[in-house]
């Protein structure tokens, strides 16, 4: 615990965990985006996916997938392995007291803390994706779309929703984490009779499923403004946060795509706890949650 190599299979976990997920969902999100951006074409979720196969046949579904997988592949190292790395950092300076009191906070800076540095890592892919996944015939993928998409807006376009997606992902993963690691403890708690060291490790891991969902819900609807701010400005070149919030109206920044978004981010947060926590198990790591911080721990043993 906590040496390179558990960092490492964080990392590589994360990678896993974010990367697959988002890849498998790319459909659910391609109609989402396109809501959010033409919701007189998109009306609905049904009618959504009815148009896109329509206009650009099965293959439309997918449209954008590389952006999306080395993108959030790339976020996922950043999140779970820097999760892992300030959690423990916190948890040390605050000292095993502290650490235990207010774990709840050490959760989210820590979460807080990895998210800052994963966004800058997903910013450049997720400006490709939305616009190869809204703007039909702008590009096929990243191959073509970045070039293009430099070409149009300088590299520091790239980089225009940085603010916006920092907006999203960083509450996302403050809720995704804290709210994770206290419905699991809840769990382990009040729900399963038996101590976690004593679970076996498939039911382990239905719990982190579950505990990753209930999540999930939670995040997505703290995000969601956010993340329809991210899909206007990366669509629209030149535009503002101003524009956005005139042409959606508060009403539509806060509810456009959320019940889309709910199911989506309920069962990939779900997905994400399950992979990260199967690969952790895999490598002979345990489990994420339902136990004191370590550092308290550790340094009780010590004593």
């Amino acid at each position: 615990m906590y040496s390179p190599a558990f960092y490492a299979a964080c990392t590589v976990g994360g990678i896993l965990s974010c990367g697959l997920t988002h890849t498998a969902v790319t459909p659910l999100d391609l109609v989402k985006c396109n809501m959010q951006i033409d919701p007189v074409k998109y009306k609905s979720i049904s009618s959504g996916f009815g148009v896109l196969l329509k206009e650009q046949g099965i293959r439309g579904f997918f449209r954008g997938w590389v952006p999306t997988l080395l993108g959030y592949s790339a976020q996922g190292a950043c999140k779970f392995g820097f999760y892992e790395f300030f959690k423990k950092y916190y948890s040390d300076i605050a000292g095993p007291e502290y650490a235990a009191k207010y774990k709840t906070l050490i959760y989210l800076a820590g979460s807080a803390s990895a998210e800052f540095i994963a966004d800058v890592a997903l910013c450049p892919f997720e400006a490709v994706k939305v616009r190869v996944q809204t703007q039909p015939g702008f590009a096929r993928g990243l191959g073509d779309g970045l070039p293009k998409f430099v070409k149009s807006e300088g590299a520091l376009g790239l980089y225009k929703g940085i603010v916006p997606l920092w907006g999203r992902q960083i509450p996302y993963t403050m809720m995704k984490f804290a709210s994770f690691e206290t419905i699991v403890e809840m769990i382990y708690k009040h729900a399963v009779p038996t101590p976690k060291d004593q679970c076996s490790k498939p039911l382990q891991l239905g719990i982190s499923f579950a505990g990753g969902y209930v999540a999930g819900v939670f995040c997505a609807i703290v995000s969601h403004p956010a993340d329809n701010l991210v899909s206007f400005l990366n669509n629209a070149k030149g535009a503002t946060v101003g524009d956005a919030v005139k042409k959606l109206g508060l009403w539509g920044l806060f509810t456009r795509g959320l019940p889309l978004r709910i199911v989506m981010i309920g069962t990939l947060t779900g997905a994400q706890w399950g992979i990260y926590d199967a690969f952790k198990v895999f490598v002979g790591l345990p489990t994420t949650g339902g136990v004191a911080p370590a550092p308290a721990a550790a340094e009780l043993a010590k004593v």
